[in-house]
């Protein structure tokens, strides 16, 4: 199965592939959708919907793994994050894409075994579970990959919903 990871962000959209039998995991593409700081955020919201799917169409994921909102100091920030997020959604229910969302700290749990694990500790082992030849770097495409991962990991669970 192919799961599409987005760690959401208004600046910096991170984006992680991976291919996955629930226990293998392959890294087939990651990255970010970076819209023009300068961009008033209606055109921003453009770039990242038209960037998720360009994604979904060239990839073509099986499920689509969503950081939910963190818990914001200003609430600015949390209202445009929530804003990117719906656009990221929809690029996934336009396609008929099944959507999964996870607060950030259970991807952490899921990624390292402790849901306040710093972002160097996600990044290494997310380097750990795609076997790959050298550590990621923490950041945007780390963190969606973190997101695609927790999925696997979660939908090889029982009692996980279909």
């Amino acid at each position: 199965m192919i799961i599409l990871g987005v760690d959401p962000g208004s600046l910096r959209t991170g984006y992680g592939i991976i291919e996955t039998d629930g226990r293998h995991h392959a890294l087939l593409a990651k990255g970010a959708i970076t819209p023009s700081p300068r961009a008033p955020l209606p055109a921003r919201l453009r770039a990242v919907y038209r960037g998720v799917v360009t994604l979904i169409e060239s990839h073509r994921p099986d499920l689509l793994a969503v950081e939910d909102c963190f818990h914001a100091v200003n609430t600015r920030t949390a209202l445009v994050l929530g804003h990117v997020r719906g656009v990221v959604l929809l690029a996934g229910a336009e396609a008929g894409i099944p959507i999964h969302e996870f607060p950030p700290a259970t991807v952490k749990a899921q990624i390292t075994g402790f849901g306040r694990a710093e972002k160097q500790q996600v990044a290494l082992m997310v380097s750990r579970l795609l076997n790959l030849p050298t550590d990621l770097e923490p950041g945007d495409a780390a963190d969606a990959l973190a997101v695609a991962l927790c999925l696997s990991h979660l939908s090889t669970s029982p009692g996980w919903p279909a």
